[in-house]
């Protein structure tokens, strides 16, 4: 299977553009609070240049309805990934494909795959370092999972760049990563070098 790739917290159209003619699978704007945080307006206008079969995903946090309803309502993305405390109902009605991204700090975390599982149509798994989830810049402890009994695809999270990529993928096969922080100058700016870098990486990955 082909591993896919998310390039998230985008917030510059050149950003934005730079993902798309790597080869990102997916982008991702960042709806929660955030250093990357972008509204729904800014979002939309920076999804536009995205060609078809490229997913945009809107990341938010424990969302209102009211935000909720934004993002439907906005027609500008394919998924929700959702970050926070989220109940697996809350999840199930949400009427856009959906990811659940869970944050693992230890085996005790692991037991929220299975509540989410049912409900998500993909689970991500992403680092926590204390009261942060995702966003953290760095990866835990991927030991956790290694033979850990998924029941659909998993997308890896946290810390995942260039150099570290190879190592992940082969010590985990995940489906999809979702990279953020590693491709960076500063929040929410990327450097295209990076982008071009780890989707270089990924191609060599994706032909054996």
């Amino acid at each position: 299977m082909r591993l896919r790739v998310k390039i998230c917290g985008l917030t510059r159209e050149r950003d934005v553009t730079a993902a798309v003619m790597a080869g990102a699978d997916a982008v991702g704007f960042v709806l929660a609070p955030s250093p990357r945080r972008v509204d729904v307006d800014r979002a939309k206008k920076l999804a536009s240049s995205v060609p078809p079969l490229v997913a945009v995903v809107a990341v938010v946090s424990d969302p209102s309805f009211e935000l909720m309803d934004e993002i439907i309502r906005s027609k500008a993305f394919d998924l929700i990934q959702f970050h926070g405390n989220e109940e697996p109902g809350f999840i199930s009605n949400c009427p856009l494909r959906s990811i659940k991204a869970i944050a693992i700090e230890g085996e005790e975390d692991l037991k929220l795959i299975s509540r989410y599982e049912e409900v998500a149509n993909f689970i991500m798994l992403d680092a926590k370092r204390g009261k942060l989830r995702g966003g953290t810049g760095t990866t835990f402890n991927w030991q956790l999972i290694r033979n850990f009994n998924f029941k659909k695809p998993f997308i890896l999270a946290g810390g995942i760049g260039p150099k570290n990529v190879e190592q992940a993928v082969k010590l985990l096969s995940p489906s999809a990563i979702d990279v953020n922080s590693s491709l960076e100058v500063s929040p929410g700016v990327k450097d295209e070098s990076k982008i071009v870098d780890l989707m270089k990486k990924v191609r060599k990955l994706n032909e054996f």
